[in-house]
This record gives C-alpha cells, structure tokens and sequence, in this order.
C-alpha cells in the first residue's frame, strides 16, 4: 500500500466512527428527552374523549379497585367493574383506561361483548408517579360512564 492509500483507509475509518458516535449519542438523547415528556389532566381528558368518540361521560356504573398507595410502580394491580346486565340489548362495548401522568395517557382498552357475561376486568398497570387513573365505560346504547381514582407511588414504575 502506498501512502495515500493508507491516509485514505485511516480516514474513512475516522469518518465511520465519528458517524457510529454521532449515532449513539442521537439515540441516548432522544431517549433522555422522551422520558421527561409526561402526560397532563388535560391530554388524558382529550386522550379520554378521543377514544370514546367525544360523547359526554356521566359519573357513575363505573367502579375501580386500585390500591391507594402503589409500593412498586410497574405492577399496580387494577380492577374495573362496570354496573351492566350484559344482555344482547344492554352491554358494555369497551372500558378506556387512562393514566394522567405517564408517558403515555392511554393505558389499555378492553372490547366486551354480551358473551362475558359481567363486566368485571382484572389486571396489573405501570404508573409512571402519583397520579389520578380513569376508567370509561362505553355501552351498547353509544351512553359513557366514568370514573377515576387516585394512586399514590412510591417507588418504580415507568421512569424508573
């Protein structure tokens, strides 16, 4: 090799690695951004509506069992049942469940049929801070009921 062959290959591998730095660093930072960026009151309600296709919920039929302070963050348990006789003519069609301060608000949707035989939903969550959680109910005759509670946390969850 000659020795502008090798000022070229020792170049070209420079280039290659300042490109390879620029890449993590571009990937770590848009990590560390993102983490900060935390949902509101307000972009849950929105969130809420968006999903329920902007009808007015009412209070009430809607019941959560949440624990009042969260120990660990990432594995909140949740419990949502909805007062409805699950028959053909009086159902509920989906439960919205958002969180007012995690990264993202939507936590998780549930479509139901009168198949189910009772509204009752079991599961565990991560909740990013102390925070309100909001369930809606949406039923057969297009009506929203809601409800929300909040969880204090004390460790974990979505942050870390």
């Amino acid at each position: 090799m000659t020795e502008n062959t090798n000022k070229s290959a020792l170049l070209g591998r420079r280039d290659v690695l300042r490109a390879a730095a620029t890449g993590v660093l571009a990937i770590a930072g848009s990590g560390l951004f993102s983490r900060h960026v935390l949902a509101t009151p307000e972009t849950a309600a929105r969130a809420l509506s968006k999903l329920t296709g902007g009808v007015t919920a009412q209070e009430g039929k809607v019941f959560l069992k949440l624990p009042e302070i969260a120990d660990d963050g990432n594995t909140v348990p949740i419990t949502i049942s909805i007062d409805s006789p699950m028959t053909e003519a009086d159902y509920v069609k989906a439960v919205h469940v958002v969180a007012e301060g995690n990264p993202r608000p939507g936590v998780v949707t549930f479509n139901l049929s009168p198949s189910v035989g009772k509204a009752v939903i079991s599961t565990r969550m991560r909740l990013h801070k102390t925070q309100n959680v909001a369930a809606a109910a949406v039923m057969s005759d297009g009506s929203v009921y809601f409800t929300k509670k909040m969880v204090k946390v004390t460790i974990g969850g979505c942050g870390g």
